[in-house]
């Protein structure tokens, strides 16, 4: 028998959460924009004043998956809600529950401290992953369009 077990990622994990990382940008066809660096998880996720964190998922003892989440807050409810960044399973333990498990912690998270809400984005295409959320009830959310500044763009806003 199996067991799934879902954890506080800790710094020893940031190479591994940098390997799902990397897994989940090829998956995604974004591999090339990957900047980040062993040490920038670590700073970010475990650093003095880190806001981020992250929970690995393992299955019999060995990481198989991530999900890296923040806070973020909603004026209409006045609540913090949860938002999560990046879930990901590798290609061959999927299919173990370990997506889902990885949600239900996080949204049992976000019962049990008041949150809001508990929102994430999926790409377009990505169909198996549309499928699974519409599953689980997560709804699309509709006339809300997500903009983003990075790179170029931000620096040049920033200084104009």
């Amino acid at each position: 028998m199996t067991s799934l077990v879902i954890r506080d990622a800790v710094m020893t994990d940031a190479r591994t959460i940098l390997t799902f990382i990397k897994d989940l940008a090829t998956y995604e066809k974004a591999a090339d924009q990957v900047i980040a660096t062993e040490q920038d998880i670590a700073d970010s996720l475990f650093g003095v004043g880190a806001n981020i964190k992250g929970v690995i998922c393992e299955l019999d003892g060995v990481p198989i998956g991530f999900a890296i989440y923040f806070y973020n807050y909603s004026t209409w409810q006045g609540k913090k809600g949860i938002y999560l960044e990046d879930l990901y399973v590798t290609p061959e333990s999927r299919g173990v529950g370990a997506g889902k498990a990885l949600l239900k912690h996080l949204a049992s998270q976000a019962i049990t401290e008041g949150c809001g809400r508990f929102e994430w984005s999926v790409l377009d295409w990505n169909e198996p992953a549309i499928q699974f959320y519409e599953s689980i009830g997560a709804k699309q959310k509709s006339e809300w369009l997500g903009y983003q500044l990075s790179g170029s763009a931000l620096q040049d806003f920033a200084l104009s």
